[in-house]
């Protein structure tokens, strides 16, 4: 498991040391370094995933496109260089990427393992050096690493099947999600993850989920004869055919690919999941939170930015619940930099899931707006 994340001169950070768990919560206001955090690991797993011999790091791919070298170091203190450390059980790794002004990618400038440089930097293999196969777990977690943007893919009458032999998971916005069912909807889904009321099998465990938010749902998964697609059919009710996805609504297809993507994954995979609650009325964005919880529970490592309290509570009623040890949950309120405040707070769950201190803005505006129309207070902004 990924255990620190360690930034400086990386975009809006000059330096940041992140503690990381099973699960971790993002949160904080717009434009304050949460999406910033969930990129430096998404750029190691492009790089990784896309150029197994590569020793630069791709800011350009599949995942995410952030441009060139100056659109990712710190505009202030930064100058053609940032580095990004990572912590997992007992390995370390520090690099350091280099890129000029116009360049779109950056190269390894140096290389820390476990506290020690590496000088000179040697033949790379997934950005490590190839004689070195102790770090190949932590590789292989950034190789299955999971990422899904907030912005999805919206409803289509078709999807591209994606080559079952390189398919890694369900695609930055969704896209792959059906390709996932086609291809690997009979294999089992393990118990800690498994609901009662349906066969354990990935396809039937996504419909049972999907109930829980969206009752009677079921869904269809159809190859086009002489294409490479699949088309996709869902319903909430016995009563009717199954409707192509525009006709079901944007909460359900937004819904879909993070249930494919959690139950796909295996034990170890990182999840990386942008507003969760992204078109989900507040009940089921509480159990989304709830679902994800129990997924990091069974052994995924779970990231979530959200602006959801409702998701929030969900981790918190798992918490309380068993579901999900305290210690296993991470949230970091992310603010402005300021010279009089931390640029990121950290409050901590008990395990009756109540948090120990609530920052200034941190999910506080229902109680700022309820003080107003009381005429206790101005509400703040």
């Amino acid at each position: 498991m990924l255990t620190r994340l360690e930034l400086r001169l990386f975009k809006c950070f000059e330096h940041l040391s992140l503690p990381l768990a099973p699960m971790t919560l993002l949160t904080g206001r717009n434009a304050s370094g949460k999406s910033s955090v969930l990129q430096s690991l998404v750029l190691l797993h492009q790089t990784i995933h896309e150029q197994e011999w590569a020793s630069r790091l791709t800011l350009n791919g599949a995942a995410v496109r952030l441009g060139r070298a100056p659109d990712v170091v710190n505009e202030i203190s930064g100058r053609d260089r940032f580095s990004l450390g990572l912590t997992a059980g007992d390995d370390r790794v520090e690099w350091t990427f280099v890129g000029g002004h116009h360049e779109m990618s950056m190269e390894v400038g140096a290389l820390r393992i476990q506290g020690e440089p590496v000088d000179p930097v040697p033949e790379l293999r997934y950005l490590l050096p190839v004689q070195d196969p102790s770090l190949r777990s932590l590789t292989e977690r950034l190789r299955r690493l999971t990422y899904l943007t907030a912005v999805r893919a919206l409803p289509q009458d078709t999807y591209a099947l994606a080559d079952p032999h390189s398919l890694g998971a369900v695609g930055a916005q969704g896209e792959y999600a059906p390709s996932v069912l086609h291809w690997r909807g009979d294999r089992e889904v393990e118990e800690a993850l498994a609901l009662t009321d349906a066969p354990a099998v990935l396809f039937r465990q996504v419909e049972a989920r999907m109930r829980t938010v969206f009752p009677g749902f079921r869904l269809e998964v159809r190859y086009l004869p002489r294409t490479s697609t699949v088309s996709l059919g869902l319903r909430t009710s016995n009563d009717t055919a199954f409707h192509r996805p525009a006709h079901t609504g944007f909460g359900l297809t937004q819904c879909f690919p993070i249930v494919v993507a959690a139950l796909a994954a295996a034990d170890g995979d990182p999840l990386l999941i942008e507003n969760p609650e992204l078109h989900l009325h507040p009940a089921g964005q509480a159990r989304m939170g709830r679902f994800l919880a129990e997924v990091a529970a069974a052994g995924r490592q779970v990231f979530l930015e959200t602006h959801s309290d409702h998701v929030l509570n969900g981790v918190r009623r798992a918490v309380k619940d068993r579901r999900l040890e305290a210690e296993d949950v991470a949230v970091h309120f992310f603010q402005p930099r300021s010279e009089d405040r931390p640029q990121v707070a950290s409050p901590a769950l008990d395990r009756d899931g109540r948090i120990d201190y609530w920052p200034p803005g941190f999910f506080d505006q229902f109680d700022r707006d309820a003080s107003y129309f009381a005429g206790w207070s101005d509400g703040g902004d």
